[in-house]
């Protein structure tokens, strides 16, 4: 039997390519999708204090991680959000709650608004691309500015790993596509309640586009990190698994049918 503590691999075939998912923890699922050239191991720290209440999934995307890929796939967001939800299918997590990092929050925003029955609940963290669809180059100076705030050991050497193993050419085409999608037209379509998280200290994303996000999806509340840089999961996984298990609670609980009641009772 696996040894759910320590966590295991799991395996799924998906779209003639094999899926890799990191598994920790037991109790109700939770899927973490990562952000632009990220990997399952750069997501342990906020993983661990995850999974001492829930199965969390820590999902590797084709050419990510682990997961197997293939030349010029993928290269579009929407290509992302296809796979994700056909792995959701295959591994049986239909329904689940799904956690995105950066690029992950709006390929989470994507799948929500074009597969509706795909997830109950939506936490973003730090998510990237919207509204305003940055250039390749405004992308790549913001990132540059974040990287001496963030713990040295997320990008040496497990940072550096993953961003070679999915390459520059993917990366590059991912952030290109991420510049032209329109993914803020489809946050109305968003049914399920929302939690944005957003750091303060995060030069990547701008705190006006998480309040137009808010502000676009019906059952949306924010909480903002003090402190917070843009890899929240890395940097502050207590508070960012504290308000995410808050927040999933209440939700599985049915407490909540609004923003407004969200913000009620999920306290900062």
């Amino acid at each position: 039997m696996a040894d759910t503590a320590a966590g295991y691999s799991r395996w799924t075939h998906v779209q003639g390519l094999w899926t890799h998912a990191r598994v920790l923890g037991e109790g109700p699922p939770l899927v973490v999708v990562p952000g632009l050239g990220c990997a399952s191991w750069m997501y342990e720290r906020v993983g661990r204090r995850l999974s001492r209440s829930r199965t969390v999934y820590l999902y590797d995307p084709p050419g990510h991680g682990h997961s197997h890929g293939r030349a010029g796939f993928p290269s579009r967001l929407e290509e992302l959000t296809d796979h994700l939800a056909a792995w959701l299918k295959e591994s049986g997590l239909k329904c689940a709650p799904l956690f995105g990092h950066s690029l992950g929050g709006e390929v989470i925003f994507d799948l929500a608004a074009r597969y509706p029955t795909c997830t109950t609940a939506l936490i973003a963290c730090a998510p990237t691309g919207i509204p305003e669809n940055p250039s390749v180059f405004a992308q790549s100076v913001r990132l540059l500015l974040d990287l001496p705030r963030e713990r040295p050991g997320l990008l040496w050497p497990g940072g550096l790993r993953a961003y070679r193993r999915a390459g520059l050419g993917t990366m590059y085409r991912l952030a290109q596509d991420q510049s032209e999608h329109q993914t803020g037209d489809l946050l109305p379509r968003i049914e399920v309640p929302t939690l944005l998280i957003d750091g303060d200290r995060d030069p990547v994303i701008r705190g006006w586009t998480i309040q137009e996000i808010q502000q676009d999806i019906p059952h949306a509340v924010v909480r903002v990190i003090r402190g917070g840089t843009h890899a929240l999961t890395d940097s502050h996984p207590r508070a960012v698994a504290s308000y995410t298990r808050d927040f999933l609670r209440l939700v599985e609980l049915d407490c909540l049918s609004t923003g407004e009641q969200l913000d009620t009772v999920l306290k900062p």
